[in-house]
């Protein structure tokens, strides 16, 4: 009896320890998904064979048989399959994601800086675009620059002539297009060979600024040294270059590279709707840094343009890099609405059309959350690993 009591009461004492109901509670919550994962798959094995479709990826291997407008690798309808369509739209992803980050952190600063001038107009601009852009959703500013702007321009047979090389009409923007004589891979090592000169000329720089306080110009030089490489090495082999004109047509334009209005719409929304938050983020980064710093280097006689890039945006960097990579993952994921306006990107490609041909609903909503759960963590391990690099280090 004794035993029983001293039992009971040593069972009673080991689930009041927190601990131990804690560990109760996680296994029992991994018991409950598991028994939930097995239903959901039961369900969805039933569902599969009641419909006659088999399950697996081996649908990539088949030929897809659809038109792509917009392919930055080899694509034929006819010989083409599904698992090339993957990787055609994963590039057209990769390219409105890349761009509009670039572009959107450059106007983003642009404004957010402009938010704290001292000239009252300028000031009062930047906030009513902020609070304007910010306020509409992405869905409709995509829909008003594609239907209201570019489809808005004239029809093939009026295309607007520009600098007498170059076409736009509703189509698009036809634009030369450029074709490289031999020697090409001796300009590509050159200007490899000068990137990592114009590296090693930027660290040297920092460390001569961090022992001196005197800036060494990085950027323009790198720039030059680049580009110069570049040029003076292919004309140094022979290299030539031939453009391509585009050709107007009665019912079409022939030659030339074709900039769709779908990927200019697309572009043009996502840059100019995460700008607006990207500027206030770089407000807030800006405000951040204390007052007292400014002023200290106004005293030692810095120019306002110096204060801010050598002392406040430094500072501000640590601060605005976590709501940066908020913006960066918002921008890339918000990219799938371009299959209102009728862009290829990868969403469209492979989720719509890919989906709708072969049924494999299970396999592509898979591989559609693989991607772009990939494509966040490889942007958030990129601005963690900058982060960490423009972080404070104690002393």
């Amino acid at each position: 009896m004794v035993g029983e009591k001293s039992g009971g009461w040593g069972r009673a004492a080991l689930l009041d320890n927190p601990r131990v109901r804690g560990i109760l509670y996680q296994v029992g919550l991994c018991v409950a998904v598991a028994f939930a994962a097995v239903a959901v798959w039961r369900n969805v094995a039933d569902n599969l064979a009641r419909n006659h479709i088999t399950s697996g990826f081996g649908f990539l291997d088949q030929i897809a048989g659809f038109d792509i407008s917009q392919t930055l690798i080899d694509y034929s309808v006819q010989t083409s399959t599904y698992g090339r369509a993957f990787w055609v739209g994963l590039l057209n992803t990769l390219l409105i994601a890349v761009l509009g980050i670039v572009l959107a952190t450059i106007l983003g600063f642009v404004i957010g800086i402009a938010r704290l001038s001292r000239n009252w107009l300028l000031a009062n601009v930047a906030r009513a675009y902020v609070e304007f852009v910010r306020n509409i959703p992405l869905l409709l500013q995509l829909l008003f620059w594609y239907n209201a702007v570019l489809k808005a321009l004239p029809d093939i047979r009026e295309s607007i002539p520009i600098a007498g090389i170059a076409l736009l009409n509703n189509r698009g923007l036809f634009l030369p297009q450029p074709s490289f004589g031999p020697g090409l891979a001796w300009a590509a090592l050159a200007g490899v060979a000068a990137l990592a000169i114009a590296f090693v000329w930027r660290f040297i720089a920092q460390r001569r600024f961090e022992r001196t306080g005197h800036p060494l110009p990085v950027l323009v030089p790198g720039v030059i040294l680049v580009i110069g490489a570049l040029i003076l090495t292919y004309a140094a082999v022979g290299g030539t270059i031939e453009f391509a004109f585009p050709q107007l047509g009665r019912f079409n334009v022939s030659g030339g590279v074709e900039i769709l209005p779908e990927f200019v719409a697309l572009l043009f929304g996502l840059v100019i709707y995460t700008a607006a938050f990207i500027a206030e983020v770089v407000r807030a980064g800006l405000l951040s840094v204390p007052r007292g710093q400014s002023e200290a280097a106004a005293a030692l006689g810095l120019r306002r343009g110096q204060i801010l890039n050598l002392i406040i945006i430094p500072q501000a960097k640590r601060v605005m890099i976590p709501p940066l990579t908020n913006q960066y993952l918002n921008l890339t994921k918000n990219s799938s609405l371009a299959v209102a306006i009728g862009y290829p990107d990868f969403v469209q490609i492979f989720t719509g059309t890919v989906l709708n041909q072969t049924g494999q609903a299970v396999e592509v909503v898979l591989i559609t959350l693989a991607v772009y759960l990939a494509l966040s963590f490889a942007t958030s391990a990129a601005m963690g690993w900058y982060g960490a690099r423009v972080a404070f280090v104690s002393r």
